[in-house]
């Protein structure tokens, strides 16, 4: 399996991250849907990885970055027919990795808050996202969950 950072210029990441976004606006209310298409994760604050088992995509993520302390977890995914197999733990530990090596000291995530999304925050809260304040642009919904994670800096 690769971890590799990905210019979404390839038809195969663009229909993953299409089926994402129809899952997210069937579970979703179009005013608490977060999830970033193409072209807002190819701007120059967003760095999107691609997981590869074998030539196929089988997830993604993304780091965006907030303010020089403060980076976002964006478009976390895994393909249904690979979860609960490891995937989305190991990506999760490569962006956090990532976050502490460009210096952020604080990482944070909008997720929803309907069952759906109770994996997602499970694993979270396995790697020691705690509930937040709605940061950045967000604003209280009762559809969202915000989590963040303080980091260590990367000489710790």
């Amino acid at each position: 399996m690769d971890i590799t950072v990905d210019d979404l210029s390839g038809p195969e990441i663009a229909a993953f991250l299409d089926e994402h976004l129809r899952d997210m606006r069937s579970i979703t209310p179009p005013e608490s849907k977060h999830a970033l298409g193409l072209d807002g994760l190819r701007a120059p604050d967003v760095t999107f990885w691609t997981v590869r088992d074998g030539g196929a995509v089988v997830g993604c993520g993304a780091l965006k970055r907030l303010d020089a302390d403060h980076a976002e977890l964006k478009s976390m995914r895994v393909g249904a027919a690979r979860k609960r197999s490891g995937i989305a733990s190991r990506l999760l530990e490569h962006i956090i990795a990532e976050a502490v090596r460009g210096g952020f000291s604080r990482l944070s995530l909008e997720t929803g808050s309907d069952a759906f999304f109770l994996p997602a925050r499970s694993l979270y809260a396995k790697f020691g996202f705690t509930p937040c304040a709605p940061f950045a642009d967000y604003r209280p919904d009762p559809h969202s969950v915000y989590l963040t994670l303080r980091l260590p800096t990367a000489a710790t």
